[in-house]
């Protein structure tokens, strides 16, 4: 009994659901990992503090949420999504600080003339790094 019990619990664990923070060139904001469900961030939010209090709303929004009232997710189809290069780069074991280090510099010689892209990936480094120290990622 004990073996399905831990069985029961890993498969839970494999298909909870979890709060992404997305940031690409059609959306910015907070999505469930299960579902379709998101919450845009604001488009003239600036301010961190302002910032810090969305993210807690966000959450409290996203735990009450049902999975069942949205679409499922389908996987990612936006390859440019900032935030999961990011991501993806302190998950093979970069510090966070030197990931975004590590972002910036793909990011200048990626898009080395287009100065809005640049600007917008800096953005979302600072923002994920605010996030990081804040726990929320």
């Amino acid at each position: 009994m004990e073996n399905h019990t831990t069985h029961h619990r890993a498969l839970e664990q494999s298909t909870a659901r979890k709060i992404n923070w997305t940031s690409d060139h059609s959306f910015q904001g907070w999505t469930c990992s299960q579902c379709e469900w998101n919450y845009p961030l604001p488009t003239l939010l600036t301010d961190s503090e302002a910032r810090t209090a969305y993210d807690r709303l966000a959450a409290a929004k996203f735990r009450d949420h049902k999975c069942a009232g949205h679409l499922s997710r389908l996987g990612a189809a936006d390859t440019e999504n900032f935030t999961a290069r990011i991501r993806k780069l302190v998950a093979q074991g970069f510090k966070p600080k030197d990931a975004v280090d590590l972002f910036l510099q793909e990011v200048a010689l990626e898009y080395r003339n287009q100065p809005k892209v640049q600007a917008q990936a800096k953005t979302d480094a600072e923002d994920f790094l605010r996030r990081v120290r804040a726990g929320l990622i």
